[in-house]
């Protein structure tokens, strides 16, 4: 018999150790009611796990980015709502006015409502707005984070809906093509730019950014835009789009007057085809080519080049220039109306309808967008939770187990001291 190395004892606290330790453990778990506490207890489990709760959190924050964007969208459709109805009542009024049963001072009544009107358009435009960003005056195009991972968006862009873009001011388009300028720094950003009495361009705020003369729109040294066939007029404007790669007149038309006999001119699109002048289709005029003296013939009545606001000589055939305008003075400018109007209304009908589709769009990726997180947090629960009632077991075994072990350590430590019936 030998007691310096009681081998039973040894046994028995290492056994004793080892079921502290499992004990121990067991008891992590179902305190934490995880599984995996640290990368020790499942290195593989944990990397996935993390990278699913990435995966999980990101959904869950792309689902309210989609929510944020509904919002957005119905901010901006509620605009468009009561654009519409204005849109509805201006066309209303051009119906009225295009009766003869109105006298001129009956119709400078509701010229005046028309002007209203147009100005609630513009300031609608202006002003509407989500978290201090501009919806409707062109310059909103952004995208939304809808997804987890980088470049999981989608983009939406809100066309600017004032009265100008809607064709309700009466102004004749006439041109448009590519800058001239620097556009990788574009020199006019984009936007809507007036040209006043002294032939400076100014942009929304009344700040002066360029200078016109000689057909050119010039920005310090450099000329941005050169102009071919408009001679631009006191309150043109000049809308730079495409990351200052773009432009497009809208030549501001003098008074209609029985000298200019612009008062014929419904609003509308003109082309010219030969001899003829076309509108809708039909042949409402005839164009007269001869150099210096070049005009077109509406209701029997001369329009000179110079008139309509082009530079001399400039009008010729193939070309073509639109009517834009909301006037209800006259019979025949109220008639003309009514179309440029309900070309209006479709233009916003078009903006909300491109909306209300993404709004659809959105909401469906907010389902998606949530069942996905939510299958993915039962994959992760699967690798990372503890089974509770499996981890119950093997607590309830190790505590037995270290019952029994510190029972057999005390036994064991016992068994040596029989050498002392050696002495007897």
């Amino acid at each position: 018999m030998r007691i310096n190395n009681n081998m039973m004892a040894m046994n028995a606290y290492r056994q004793l150790g080892i079921t502290n330790n499992a004990g121990a453990k067991a008891m992590e778990k179902l305190s934490s009611g995880y599984r995996i506490n640290r990368a020790g207890d499942d290195a593989a489990g944990l990397a996935i796990s993390e990278k699913m709760r990435g995966q999980i959190r990101g959904l869950n924050q792309a689902s309210r980015n989609a929510q944020d964007g509904i919002s957005l969208i119905q901010t901006a459709e509620g605009a468009l709502n009561e654009t519409h109805a204005i849109l509805q009542r201006m066309r209303e009024l051009a119906v009225q006015s295009s009766t003869d049963t109105n006298v001129e001072i009956d119709r400078g009544a509701l010229q005046d409502e028309m002007t209203q009107l147009v100005a609630e358009l513009d300031r609608i435009s202006n002003t509407t707005e989500f978290n201090t960003q501009k919806l409707l005056d062109g310059s909103f195009s952004g995208k939304f984070q809808i997804g987890a991972n980088e470049g999981q968006n989608i983009g939406l862009q809100i066309n600017k809906m004032n009265a100008a873009n809607l064709g309700l001011v009466t102004t004749n388009s006439i041109e448009d093509g590519s800058t001239t300028g620097n556009t990788n720094n574009a020199l006019l950003a984009d936007g809507i730019y007036t040209l006043d009495d002294s032939g400076n361009i100014k942009d929304t705020q009344g700040n002066t950014v360029a200078t016109f003369a000689d057909n050119k729109i010039t920005v310090g040294t450099t000329d941005v835009v050169t102009l071919t066939k408009a001679a631009l007029a006191e309150g043109a404007t000049i809308t730079i789009s495409g990351n200052g790669a773009k432009f497009d007149v809208k030549n501001s038309l003098a008074a209609a007057s029985d000298s200019n006999n612009l008062g014929e001119l419904a609003p509308g699109k003109y082309e010219i085809s030969g001899k003829n002048v076309i509108k809708d289709d039909k042949v409402v005029g005839a164009f007269d080519g001869t150099e210096g003296s070049k005009k077109i013939t509406i209701n029997d009545k001369d329009i000179s080049e110079a008139d309509l606001g082009f530079l001399a000589n400039a009008l010729d055939d193939g070309d073509s220039f639109t009517i834009n305008g909301s006037d209800v003075s006259s019979r025949a400018n109220a008639e003309g109306s009514i179309t440029t109007i309900n070309n209006a209304i479709e233009q916003v009908s078009k903006e909300r309808s491109k909306l209300g589709a993404m709004q659809n769009r959105l909401e469906h990726t907010i389902k998606n967008l949530d069942t996905s997180a939510e299958n993915l947090q039962a994959s992760e629960s699967r690798i990372r939770d503890v089974d509770m009632a499996q981890e119950m077991m093997e607590f309830t075994k190790n505590n037995i187990l270290q019952q029994a072990a510190t029972a057999m350590l005390a036994q064991a430590n016992m068994a040596p001291q029989g050498v002392l019936q050696l002495l007897r």
